[in-house]
């Protein structure tokens, strides 16, 4: 599946969440991941998350769909991050 994740989280939790999602999918912009993932990598990474964030103050939101080729996207000004390794 393809994934889209934003997250909105507490300043101090940053650095953990960032790091997290570099080890699943490929950094877009400041706070967005976006990449392929099997259900197993999908449940794996949700798990570790869970497990860094404080549900009653942080925000994470995934979109998935089957394919990148069904998600439009257009970019205003520079782009940020890309397709580059996953740690």
């Amino acid at each position: 599946m393809f994934v889209i994740l934003v997250y909105d989280t507490a300043v101090e939790r940053n650095p953990k969440v960032l790091k997290t999602c570099r080890k699943y999918l490929h950094w877009t912009q400041r706070s967005v991941f976006q990449g392929e993932l099997s259900t197993a990598q999908y449940r794996a990474l949700t798990a570790a998350l869970n497990a860094v964030i404080d549900p009653t103050h942080d925000s994470i939101v995934t979109y998935r769909t089957r394919s990148p080729d069904l998600v439009e996207t257009a970019t205003l000004g520079i782009d940020l991050g890309g397709p580059g390794d996953i740690l």
